[in-house]
């Protein structure tokens, strides 16, 4: 009895310490706005402009190591038994760490950053060509491979430890192989998820801000709708709603249909964009783009302004490295979770190379649609940077069903990213239970809701805020993440499988290195001296 209640006791400890501190900070937004921003403020300046180049270095870490991995002799090795298959399609899968990993943030920024860079470009002149080569290559940097590499690398390692090792579904198990099982059941492991549920929350807040502020923006242009903090505290708490009835129906229900919602809904606004946009320029931005991207990509990845523009560089390229680790908890667990029976090479893959490929498509497409109408509607479009992608559409045939199937799209992959988030959020706090109860995945949906609300509705500069607590949620969980490399590399290099299959591969090798055949010339000849020589 005693040690039952001391079990259950220390499973709940990451859930208390975890909602104590989520409850201190909406308080401290709530109770005292004005030091929670000045604080706020001060923290994503100091992050930004002392610590950018470990930012940029993690995620280029991050990178390099994925493709190392995922095409390496390791490659082969399956996240499960060896005879374990995949347990949704390829099609569902994908949907879902698509909808999880990018969400609202393409739909916001898709039109907005693009034009944000041809109108304020570094050492080129604004609104003209190169202006706009500059755009789509800036974009393409910030939303490709890079986020998700780090989304890869926390995925990977869950996967592996929890299908593979058979381990709990926690951030710290993936230090077991480091530091042993000892010190991860202990205040060591105990640390680290309680890190991971605070840049998860912080993380997602920061999406749900974005969103709320962009169904807002859409409502208001599409139908007078007023942009007001009423509007967006009703927004918040009907999504909320929504979400967390979708966490509650599970990943094989809500979750899965919305995200293969999600894709369609996707597909159908790119098609129809491509066709009543500048289609020769789309076409024009995604092939020179994309070959301008991995021309520049090692230049590009370390770029952090230490020659000058260092705060451009905060305010984007940096702010998007900690925005994508601050997200890595919750993505990386989510993909985890969906990608039970896949090997590491297909992971990689699906991870990593086809969403950079729709990344590139969508901006491709939605950028060129923004700097075809010239650097004067730009500047109109970007004025609310939530109603950008509205006011380009307007200037364009179907603009109105256009901004319509962006709203629902807005809607949809809240909805999604909430409730994965929600979902993630119950394990970590469960003891790492891959199945956690509704009560638990309840409270964590009334919470993110409340800190966006907080951040968004409580202070003066909703976007700054929302962007310091993910700078400032990311920082310790880079760390996390870059012991998750040396423990991934630790466990594929003593993985039974690949051991076995080295070990026939030398015995091929052996026998396939003519050793035998040219022993037997060797031989012949030795008799035909033998025969001379007589």
């Amino acid at each position: 009895m005693n040690s039952q209640g001391t079990v259950k006791k220390k499973s709940n400890l990451v859930f208390i310490v975890s909602l104590l501190i989520t409850l201190a900070i909406v308080a401290w937004g709530v109770f005292a706005p004005e030091n929670f921003e000045a604080v706020g403020s001060l923290a994503f300046g100091v992050l930004t402009g002392q610590f950018g180049w470990f930012y940029t270095a993690s995620v280029a870490a991050f990178l390099l190591f994925s493709l190392w991995i995922g095409f390496s002799k390791y490659g082969n090795i399956r996240l499960g038994a060896d005879d374990s298959k995949p347990e949704y399609s390829t099609t569902s899968w994908f949907a879902m760490l698509f909808s999880a990993g990018m969400g609202i943030g393409l739909i916001f920024w898709g039109v907005a950053e693009p034009l944000n860079h041809y109108l304020s470009p570094l050492y080129v002149e604004p609104g003209t060509g190169a202006a706009a080569e500059f755009a789509i290559e800036k974009s393409f940097l910030h939303w490709a491979l890079h986020p998700w590499a780090c989304f890869a690398v926390m995925a990977l390692a869950l996967a592996f430890m929890q299908f593979r090792k058979n381990k709990k579904g926690q951030i710290s198990s993936i230090f077991i192989p480091l530091v042993g099982e000892e010190k991860v059941n202990g205040w060591f492991g105990k640390t680290i998820d309680v890190l991971a549920i605070f840049a998860t929350v912080a993380g997602v807040a920061t999406s749900l801000g974005l969103g709320t502020m962009q169904i807002n923006s859409g409502l208001n242009y599409l139908f007078g709708v007023p942009e007001s903090k009423t509007v967006q505290i009703a927004i918040i708490v009907i999504v909320t709603c929504l979400f967390i009835a979708s966490a509650v129906s599970g990943i094989g229900r809500g979750i899965k249909i919305l995200s293969n919602t999600n894709m369609a809904l996707a597909g159908v606004i790119v098609i129809l964009a491509f066709l009543v946009g500048p289609k020769v320029m789309a076409l024009g931005f995604f092939t020179e783009g994309i070959g301008n991207y991995f021309q520049n990509i090692i230049g590009q990845t370390f770029a952090i302004g230490a020659f000058g523009e260092s705060e451009w560089y905060g305010g984007w390229t940096v702010f998007y490295w900690a925005w994508w680790i601050a997200w890595a908890p919750f993505v990386g667990s989510f993909i985890a979770r969906i990608s039970k029976g896949r090997t590491i090479r297909e992971f990689v893959a699906g991870v990593l190379l086809v969403p950079s490929l729709l990344t590139f498509i969508w901006f491709s497409v939605f950028g060129s649609m923004g700097i075809n109408l010239g650097p004067e509607i730009a500047a109109e479009a970007i004025s609310t940077t939530s109603t950008a992608c509205f006011v380009v559409f307007s200037h364009y045939p179907l603009g109105i069903l256009l901004s319509l199937i962006t709203l629902v799209l807005v809607c949809t992959f809240f909805i999604t990213s909430a409730d994965s988030a929600t979902f993630v959020l119950g394990v970590f706090s469960s003891d790492g239970n891959l199945d956690p109860s509704n009560k638990i995945k309840v409270v964590w949906g009334l919470l993110e809701s409340a800190l966006a609300l907080v951040l968004l509705v409580g202070t003066e500069n909703g976007l700054s805020m929302l962007q310091s607590i993910s700078i400032v949620g990311a920082f310790p969980f880079a760390f996390v993440m870059i012991g998750a490399i040396f423990a991934l590399v630790k466990l594929v290099r003593t993985d039974s499988s690949y051991e076995e299959a080295t070990e026939k591969n030398s015995v091929t090798d052996f026998k396939d290195t003519g050793l035998p055949e040219l022993e037997s010339e060797l031989a012949k000849l030795n008799s035909t001296i033998t025969i001379v020589e007589e």
